[in-house]
């Protein structure tokens, strides 16, 4: 065994380097390193298990690297006898240098690194790399032992420890850096790192001394320039190949980080967009007080709450206080409607300044509001509530530097002594009807003689009833124009009762008098079967036309839908993607489980479906994914501020991203003018509805405008409508539906 006390001999045999090996030893450091720090980077930036799958290849890797540089080395020393090196404790230093690499890779994954951690770190990656080389110089068996300079073999152990303190230094330096300055940086600190690994074995190298007479009894093992020119190779393609996945990981990576982000900031928008939807939704824009949608769910579930508590006996009360402002319309119509847009906001300030943390305050209208309060004891509270808001809204406001003073009517109704729970607003309504009457700014406690409209109703339900019979009702159609082509593609029918006596009925009186009455369901299915009439009388006119039609949430609970509308289009011999459903998004919301069996039974069979009014109900982006349908019509009361409202802009904008995002076309209805068709348009709205382009028409005057009898300037009906039965597969929605 050689050691550095052993005798000093009288002559040592000379020694040198061959240049070439020498300089490839240098060029491998010199990738090594490149490499190595390359994978502290893998090692670091990846998850737990990749990570730990980098730490062990690299490992691997970059102790191979190491190892190569040394044993090329050895090989391009040169004495006067030959030379050759033993497999197993060559495979020994092998082993040494992984085990460095080991520990430098394992310092290099850890988040914060302390100066201790990188002095032990240091140490020990030192005492690995000396261990390499010194064990790699045993493997040369001699017949006399080397004599070893014990300074230089000091200064090789120092250089080594501080090559390897550079490394990890080197390592947490790369942490903060990108680019083309990580680049720059990185080859730089290759070279430093090259530099002391080399300087280090050779150093190394000039401690050992040999012996005149010296034998090298392992010089028929490894050696010769043709396993130098192999391993230089092999660590070569070894570097290069690890080098090559390294980039491709970091890049995949990067791409993978980058579409994270991008999903992830596309869903804050979709969320954003979702939010402003419940807000527009459930608040009133101007004054940010709940909106009629919102109180009536309040008053519903404080219903409920009452209900539970005066179960046995009345304990408790609630109280609905309808107030209207008496002289608004004149100071709107004078000083405009900035002036109004003040006084309204101040006065909904005021109103909730009156009314008590757990009370709602509400506008329903223009300048109408309603007020909710619950735990009510009798109707002298109501009174003092309403004698309050009559002074708070009776003190001037301050509109354009001037003072001007409004009043207010106030219609009051305690529940339950004040009648049906299902008539409280309607009620309130009546009563303030009667403190207006009575002269305005004052209030009125409900009476019943105030609903003697119910008489009426009644009269106009039981006419209802017989005007299918007498042939009353009818479909009218109102076209529906593609955004891109601007011709007519489809149309949406239109209920429409023609009376006796009363004229045209307004579909907002006799719809809710159908779903009061229990006459939707007669009302329903004389729509679709009439729709489907329709349709194969105009394609006997050679007009292929597609229909839209409404359903109720009660047709929805009803079983068997799919079947009656499956065997209405089999009976009038129409194609069943003629057909388009529309479900108000309030009604697909309300009850979500009869909703889904419903639209997956018309999928079924291959009718269309659609999402009426949507940003009116409880949006739920999860569950509209979920939904087979394809198409979403935003609803009016967005449309109608698209010129002059920039958040309603913002919405519909973001409306129509999230309907195309989740594979659905978007119809807006309630165009009216110029300027907001030009709007919609820019926005890549699929379709397009409303006065604007054509009022609902009767069946006859529609099949006159498609055969050239149209107003002027009017849209022309698209070939796939009007050019036969063949054409009908290159309409819209051509995609079956999603489910």
């Amino acid at each position: 065994m050689p050691s550095p006390l052993a005798p000093p001999l009288t002559g040592f045999l000379p020694s040198h380097h061959d240049p070439l090996v020498v300089a490839a030893s240098f060029a491998v450091a010199v990738l090594a390193s490149y490499v190595t720090l390359n994978l502290a980077r893998r090692v670091r930036t990846s998850h737990s298990r990749i990570g730990l799958a980098w730490w062990a290849a690299g490992s691997l890797v970059m102790g191979t690297g190491i190892w190569s540089m040394h044993f090329l080395g050895m090989l391009a020393f040169e004495l006067p006898i030959a030379l050759g090196f033993t497999p197993a404790i060559t495979a020994l230093s092998w082993l040494a240098a992984v085990a460095a690499s080991a520990v430098a890779l394992g310092l290099a994954s850890m988040e914060r690194v302390r100066h201790r951690h990188l002095a032990v770190g240091a140490l020990a990656m030192g005492a690995g790399i000396s261990a390499m080389h010194y064990i790699g110089m045993r493997a040369m068996h001699l017949s006399i032992g080397i004599v070893w300079n014990g300074f230089y073999v000091a200064l090789s152990v120092a250089v080594a420890v501080l090559a390897s303190a550079t490394a990890l230094y080197l390592f947490q330096a790369l942490r903060g850096m990108h680019g083309h300055r990580r680049r720059m940086f990185q080859a730089a600190a290759s070279l430093v790192m090259a530099l002391a690994i080399c300087g280090m074995h050779y150093i190394g190298m000039a401690a050992a001394q040999f012996p005149q007479g010296t034998v090298c009894l392992s010089a028929d093992s490894l050696g010769g320039s043709g396993l130098a020119a192999m391993v230089a190779i092999f660590t070569l393609l070894l570097m290069l190949s690890t080098l090559f996945i390294s980039i491709l990981d970091a890049r995949l990576q990067n791409v993978a980080r980058r579409l994270t982000q991008s999903l992830q900031d596309s869903n804050a928008k979709l969320q954003q967009a979702n939010a402003e939807l419940q807000k527009r939704a459930f608040a009133d824009a101007l004054t940010g007080l709940p909106n009629r949608l919102l109180f009536e769910d309040r008053l519903a579930h404080a219903l409920l709450r009452l209900e539970r508590t005066n179960h046995h006996r009345v304990l408790d009360r609630l109280a609905v206080l309808f107030v209207d402002l008496d002289g608004f319309k004149p100071i709107n119509d004078s000083f405009g409607h900035a002036a109004g847009d003040a006084i309204l906001s101040e006065a909904a300030q005021r109103l909730r300044a009156e009314a008590r943390e757990s009370d709602t305050v509400a506008r329903v209208g223009g300048d109408e509001f309603l007020l909710l309060l619950e735990d009510v004891g009798n109707t002298a509270d109501c009174i003092v509530v309403a004698n309050r808001i009559l002074a708070a809204l009776a003190l001037p406001f301050q509109v354009a530097g001037r003072q001007v003073q409004i009043g207010c009517s106030i219609g009051v109704v305690l529940h339950p002594d004040h009648g049906d729970r299902d008539k409280l607003v309607a009620n309130a309504d009546a009563a303030m009807y009667a403190a207006k009457r009575a002269g305005g700014n004052g209030y009125a406690m409900f009476e019943p003689h105030m609903g003697s409209d119910a008489s009426d109703q009644l009269e106009l339900q039981n006419d209802l009833r017989h005007a299918l019979s007498r042939g009353e009702l009818a479909l009218h159609y109102q076209p529906k124009i593609d955004g891109k082509r601007g011709r007519i593609n489809g149309v949406e029918a239109l209920l429409r009762w023609h009376h006796p006596k009363r004229g045209m009925v307004s579909p907002l009186v006799f719809i809710g008098l159908a779903e009061r009455f229990g006459l939707i369901g007669q009302l329903g299915a004389w729509v679709i079967e009439e729709a489907c009439r329709q349709m194969a009388d105009w394609a006997r006119s050679g007009l292929r036309m597609r229909v839209a039609i409404n359903l109720s949430v009660h047709q929805l609970r009803e079983s068997g839908l799919a079947e009656r509308i499956e065997h209405a289009l089999q009976f009038h011999g129409l194609d069943s993607s003629q057909l388009l459903c529309e479900i108000t998004e309030s009604v697909a919301m309300e009850d979500t489980k009869a909703t889904q069996r419903t639209f997956e039974g018309l999928a079924r069979i291959g009718v269309f479906l659609s999402i009426d009014d949507f940003g009116t109900g409880y949006s739920s982006l999860n569950y509209l994914r979920q939904l087979p349908a394809q198409q979403l019509k935003i609803d009016r009361s967005f449309v109608n501020d698209l010129e002059h409202e920039e958040d309603a802009r913002a919405v519909v904008d973001a409306v129509v991203r999230l309907a195309h995002a989740l594979g659905l076309r978007v119809v807006a209805e309630g165009v009216e003018t110029s300027g907001q068709r030009d709007i919609l348009l820019a926005m890549r709205c699929d379709e397009l509805q409303g006065f604007f382009y054509a009022r609902p028409m009767p069946a006859d005057v529609l099949l006159a405008w498609a055969q050239g009898d149209k107003p002027e300037g009017s849209a022309d009906f698209a070939p796939s409508v009007i050019g036969g039965l063949e054409a009908l597969e290159s309409l819209p929605f051509d995609a079956a539906p999603r489910g």
